[in-house]
């Protein structure tokens, strides 16, 4: 038996006994109301993720089930079914927020397959109403830890993007937070209320990135049988957070620059095209301008996307905000964990703020998590910090070369030992680094390092 929770709503009792049987023959908890009045009773009393009802109810009819449903703070998704089913019902219907509309008679692999795509988009859409209250409280800029002056010059330019509509390109290193200040810029917008809807360009295939930002249509290509939204109609009237756009081909940002350009996207496998309203927020943890002037990034689109940059500083050079971030992980965990979390101690305070942080926020992050793990007592010890870290603390032990390392230098050897403590296992290094792996294999290929034979 699953978690998921139907309303079933029909007046005809044999009908309504067995769309109920087949419902719980699936798996559902399954309640029923025979008419409106019950209906719109129990949605005040229970929290459901579907509700299945009949348009023909009675004095208050599926539409007005359908109204009560769509007002709740956490709406459930809502399929229509009736056996007088009209166009203009079946668009009534739709326009004020059913899920889908059905026509008796269905069969239960049609009616079943509904519900389930239903609920999945209820699962979601509850997600990113509860991710969005979240980040109405942690991405307030009164939560970003910046005690720099680098980081509180970004925080001052965010402070200032957030109340336009201008497309951001946000650079800087991999796992500086450049996630964190999109969020931050779409949780400060006028469109704060609307969803944020983030991908990262550089984690799948050219055709893939084109039908989930694009949506496409039943039959498009092999495995498309059905019609699908893409995430630009996902986040219409909300922000489109595109992570890592350097990783795109020069073909497909031909196709984004359009869509940028016109406002309007088309779905794979249709010529209609569909207007969408986007902020969009654009990342990338390579130099974009350079990309340009080496022939790698189309001018016109950096260009587009390049309206308001934002530059984010690596842990490194901002190391001030180092300790002041450590705590504010320790303080995060104090609402998952019962007790008292330990504190960090001076010794640990001084490794971590001479580390080089090659994953930069991300890297410190795991580093803390596991600390708090394995502390032994009520003070976080270097011993309780990842070996890479130890390992650099021994090092730096060591007395120095005559001439100083560069910090390309000391980053250069961080990922060479911790290489060698994964016996050259590179996603495994990319993971303790906390880096990702194409930014990993990026940092091989300019420092020019290759596993001894």
């Amino acid at each position: 038996m699953s978690d998921e929770k139907i309303l079933l709503v029909e007046d005809q009792e044999t009908t309504r006994e067995f769309v109920g049987m087949i419902l719980s023959d699936a798996g559902y908890h399954v309640d029923q109301a025979v008419d409106g009045e019950e209906a719109l009773a129990r949605l005040d009393e229970e929290g459901y993720d579907l509700v299945l009802s009949d348009l023909k109810l009675g004095e208050l009819s599926g539409i007005d089930v359908l109204k009560k449903a769509i007002a709740l703070p956490d709406p459930p998704a809502i399929i229509i079914i009736t056996a007088h089913g009209t166009i203009e019902n079946a668009v009534e219907a739709i326009k004020i927020g059913a899920y889908d509309y059905l026509t008796k008679p269905v069969s239960s692999d049609e009616l079943l397959h509904s519900i389930r795509r239903g609920i999945e988009r209820h699962l979601l859409s509850s997600r990113i109403r509860k991710l969005e209250s979240q980040l109405e409280r942690d991405f307030r800029f009164d939560n970003i830890v910046a005690k720099s002056p680098r980081m509180r010059q970004v925080i001052e330019a965010v402070r200032q993007v957030a109340k336009s509509d201008a497309t951001v390109l946000i650079e800087g290193d991999s796992g500086t937070g450049k996630e964190l200040v999109a969020r931050a810029i779409h949780a400060n917008s006028r469109r704060r209320d609307q969803a944020f809807v983030a991908i990262n360009c550089g984690a799948m295939p050219e055709t893939l990135l084109e039908s989930e930002l694009f949506g496409y249509v039943k039959g498009a290509f092999t495995g498309a049988q059905e019609t699908r939204k893409g995430l630009f109609e996902e986040a219409h009237e909300g922000s489109l957070f595109l992570d890592e756009i350097g990783e795109t081909s020069p073909a497909f940002q031909v196709k984004l620059l359009r869509a940028l350009q016109e406002g309007e996207i088309r779905r794979v496998g249709d010529n209609k095209p569909i207007t969408v309203d986007v902020r969009i927020i654009a990342a990338s943890n390579q130099d974009i301008k350079a990309m340009v002037e080496a022939g790698r990034f189309r001018t016109d689109l950096y260009y587009r996307i390049n309206v308001i940059p934002i530059k984010l500083p690596p842990l490194r050079e901002r190391r001030d905000d180092i300790a002041p971030l450590a705590e504010f992980m320790i303080n995060r965990h104090a609402v998952k964990r019962p007790g008292t979390l330990p504190r960090l101690g001076h010794d640990t305070i001084a490794l971590l703020e001479s580390y080089p942080w090659p994953g930069n926020v991300r890297e410190l992050e795991n580093a803390i998590e596991r600390a708090l793990v394995l502390a032994r007592s009520e003070t976080i010890e270097p011993r309780d910090l990842p070996p890479e870290i130890q390992s650099f603390a021994a090092n730096a032990d060591a007395p120095l070369p005559k001439t100083a390392l560069s910090m390309k230098d000391v980053e250069m050897q961080h990922i060479i030992r911790t290489l060698e403590n994964t016996r050259w296992n590179q996603t495994e290094a990319a993971r303790i680094l906390g880096i990702g792996y194409n930014t990993l294999w990026r940092k091989l290929k300019e420092y020019n390092i290759k596993k001894p034979s």
